[in-house]
């Protein structure tokens, strides 16, 4: 049976670990209570908002966090904070583009 270059890979990596050749990346202890501070400080959910969104969009919402794999309120949430801390970058969706009413009127008009 021929080896393949996984198998030559994956001994190369087996003989570099008996070698002591790999080291921890693991946080260190302040690392962890710099991570675990600050993702209490986003991840913090202390007020309820109800919101009024057309069918459309929510059905579109509920198929981007499918998409991206997460609940749509997850992604709302997201999406909410990601614009008020200036950090959101627009991603096209894979999803068809449902027409905006402005593409309405101009192939109407």
């Amino acid at each position: 049976m021929k080896k393949t270059d996984n198998d030559k890979f994956e001994e190369e990596i087996l003989r570099d670990y008996e070698k002591g050749e790999f080291v921890s990346t693991a946080p260190t202890k302040e690392e962890k209570e710099r991570f675990k501070a600050a993702a209490k400080g986003t991840a913090l959910k202390d007020r309820r908002v109800n919101i009024r969104l057309s069918s459309a969009d929510m059905l579109d919402i509920q198929a981007r966090a499918l998409e991206e794999g997460v609940p749509y309120q997850t992604l709302i949430a997201s999406v909410l904070h990601k614009y008020v801390s200036g950090r959101l970058v627009e991603k096209p969706s894979r999803l068809a583009k449902r027409p905006t009413r402005e593409d309405r009127n101009r192939a109407s008009g």
